[in-house]
């Protein structure tokens, strides 16, 4: 007969802070040493919490990806997205933004120039999501949720929003290819929430608060806390004000991935050719942008993960 596991952690992450410039810092969760993916996700960034000066704002440039969805979810503040499909949408606190790269896609995200009159705060998350080896090479796409459409869940000092896939009986509308869960959770102080043994991997990121989980903690903001596969764990907000954390994870991919800047694939030859062709200029550009990040310097055989 198998026993409990002796603790509900398997990995606690503590993930560095970056500065991008201006004062503008990212904690970069995934990947790390302890932890390269959970389930799905190969890349988990808290952006912020920051407040741009009047005239200043987030000005990141078109850049490519392939082989993954990337998952923009903003606690605070706007972000205007453009993409080689010629879309260009504003993301604000609640909504999702999920773009599919597939095979090949560009695209920036900048502070939009009304808001750049006045100070700005930007707050948020993005991840990354690896595709299924059958739909790596997918035609690109772009998909949009106004917070309305995300499958709320209140009880007893929690209240929690399904942002993608399936979890709590829930399901966001977003197109996901993988089993996976992602879910935005606020918890009052003393309030309890048991996460499901539906998925093999699960993890919490911490973003406000304090957090007990099981007989363990409390654990402080800006740490990813990967759950040991089995049961259901408890979840309790410890502080004297309220928790935010994320909940996310899902089923492991179906094989490993390689991981090099901004490319995901299961092939070592996908993630060569990804390079040259943003080097020799073959992936299709966003209209009404001209700048572009150059392909850096990427010492060495890329990350395979897991």
């Amino acid at each position: 007969m198998a026993h409990p596991p002796d603790t509900a952690l398997d990995a606690i992450v503590v993930p560095p802070l970056r500065e991008l410039g201006d004062g503008f810092h990212v904690r970069r969760a995934l990947p790390s040493p302890k932890r390269r993916m959970v389930g799905p996700f190969v890349f988990l960034d808290q952006m912020g919490p920051h407040t741009f000066p009047a005239g200043s704002g987030l000005d990141v440039r078109p850049h490519p990806h392939i082989g993954l969805a990337t998952v923009t979810y903003l606690l605070q503040g706007e972000i205007i997205h453009r993409d080689s499909l010629g879309s260009v949408q504003a993301i604000r606190p609640g909504e999702l933004n999920w773009m599919s790269a597939g095979r090949s896609i560009v695209h920036s995200e900048r502070t939009a120039p009304a808001a750049r009159q006045v100070p700005s705060p930007l707050s948020g998350l993005q991840c990354w999501v690896a595709l299924p080896q059958a739909n790596e090479d997918d035609t690109p796409s772009f998909a949009h949720f106004a917070a309305s459409q995300l499958p709320a869940i209140d009880g007893e000092g929690v209240s929690a929003r399904v942002v993608a896939g399936d979890c709590f009986g829930r399901r966001s509308p977003a197109p996901t290819l993988w089993p996976l869960f992602f879910v935005d959770v606020q918890l009052q102080p003393g309030a309890r929430l048991e996460v499901p043994a539906q998925y093999r991997e699960r993890a919490v990121y911490v973003v406000d608060g304090s957090l007990g989980i099981a007989s363990e903690g409390p654990f402080d903001a800006g740490r990813l806390l990967v759950l040991t596969p089995g049961a259901g764990v408890m979840l309790t907000g410890m502080g004297p004000s309220p928790t935010r954390l994320m909940l996310l994870g899902g089923e492991p991919m179906d094989g490993p991935r390689y991981l090099a800047w901004n490319f995901v694939a299961s092939s070592l030859d996908r993630i060569e050719q990804a390079k040259q062709d943003w080097r020799d200029g073959r992936f299709a550009p966003v209209p009404g942008e001209t700048e572009f990040i150059p392909l850096p310097e990427l010492p060495g055989r890329p990350v395979s993960y897991p």
